[in-house]
């Protein structure tokens, strides 16, 4: 499944978890990076706008369907994709990693949410090393001084794989820069997923997920900043069936 905006083109090129997985795992045994991304219709938003973040997600090397209408939009276009939520992605590469004795590192918004993820994340999986927790300052921007601070720690400290909850665009955006700049580490922009685990946001019951109404959840528990958001998502949804269709068209 592709995206295409201006001159970058963006592709979901794994297909599901497992695919992930065996390519995280390989490249963990190769000593190679890599930047995770996983795609939803509010970076599809975000990427018609922002030309910093096209550049950042065509820089990513593996990205995932985050969201139902990426589901959707891929069986327009003919293509099997299965939904990959960031979240559910944390503990499966924190136990991979362990396996892998690969470090970890940890990289949000404030210390108290590291420190709450980390503690759930060393109870659950025996053996993981967390070589860094890093909460950058107040109004970080990746492609600054600051940036490359936070990336000198993390090469210092010896991790390689790194979680960045960060939200879109500044989470792919600094994955972008570490694959310059700490090509050894993988980077997985997973969002709210440290939220999570440290129990600073709750995330939608499972039975509501199973329904593909997450965004209903999300959207009751904030409506005055997540019901303009959700708009946007759907003002833009026709035009993206209508590639979705071309694509399908095309094969």
């Amino acid at each position: 499944m592709n995206f295409t905006y201006e001159d970058h083109v963006i592709r979901v090129n794994m297909p599901d978890q497992p695919s992930l997985m065996e390519e995280v795992t390989r490249r963990f045994r190769a000593h190679q990076g890599f930047a995770l991304a996983t795609i939803n219709l509010d970076h599809l938003v975000k990427l018609r706008q922002d030309g910093g973040f096209r550049q950042a997600y065509a820089a990513q090397d593996l990205v995932v369907a985050d969201g139902n209408p990426i589901i959707w939009l891929s069986r327009l276009a003919g293509e099997s994709l299965a939904l990959v939520p960031g979240s559910d992605l944390v503990m499966p590469l924190a136990r991979l990693a362990a396996a892998e004795d690969v470090p970890l590192a940890l990289v949000g918004s404030t210390p108290e949410a590291l420190e709450g993820a980390a503690a759930h994340i060393r109870k659950n999986v025996p053996g993981i090393t967390i070589a860094a927790c890093i909460a950058p300052p107040m109004g970080f921007d990746p492609e600054s001084a600051a940036g490359a601070e936070v990336l000198h720690q993390l090469r210092d400290s010896g991790a390689r794989l790194c979680f960045i909850a960060l939200g879109a665009p500044k989470q792919e955006r600094l994955a972008a820069r570490g694959r310059i700049e700490a090509p050894e580490i993988g980077f997985a922009s997973i969002g709210a997923g440290l939220d999570f685990l440290a129990g600073n946001q709750q995330r939608a019951p499972r039975w509501v997920r199973r329904i593909a109404m997450e965004w209903v959840w999300r959207m009751l528990s904030s409506p005055r900043r997540l019901a303009p958001r959700y708009a946007r998502c759907a003002a833009i949804l026709p035009a993206e069936a209508m590639n979705a269709l071309k694509q399908r068209r095309a094969r």
